[in-house]
């Protein structure tokens, strides 16, 4: 069994940075991808970024060359680095895992088998 936690809620400034981590435990080496999506109210779960086992990674363009995905190995850590932030990036920001064959459509929500809770995100104008 695999379990994801995220934390680092806030509120921060427009153009400010912020750091989210996700904390797995359990089988996380069956995981072929990670990821980061974010939820605002009234609209759909969104692709943010994902890191594959390989280390490749993936963005949303509109969060391309301000957010960084990375991961701890050692600790089990997948980290969201946030700079550059909007109030339009203000969401719930989920981390996630998948070990099913259909990782590689990385942008749906339901490629994804594990998530975590959830964690608010402000960013305020």
């Amino acid at each position: 069994q695999v379990q994801l936690v995220e934390s680092g809620r806030g509120l921060v400034q427009a153009g400010g940075s912020l750091r989210l981590p996700c904390d797995a435990s359990g089988q996380t080496f069956s995981f072929y991808i990670t990821g980061w999506f974010r939820q605002a109210p009234g609209k759909e779960r969104e692709f943010v970024a994902a890191i594959t086992r390989g280390g490749t990674t993936y963005y949303e363009d509109s969060v391309k060359g301000r957010f960084t995905i990375s991961r701890d190995n050692a600790k089990n850590t997948l980290f969201l680095q946030m700079n550059s932030l909007k109030p339009d990036d203000t969401a719930v920001y989920l981390c996630a895992g998948s070990s099913t064959t259909t990782w590689y459509q990385y942008r749906l929500p339901s490629v994804y088998n594990y998530w975590g809770q959830g964690t608010q995100v402000t960013v305020s104008s």
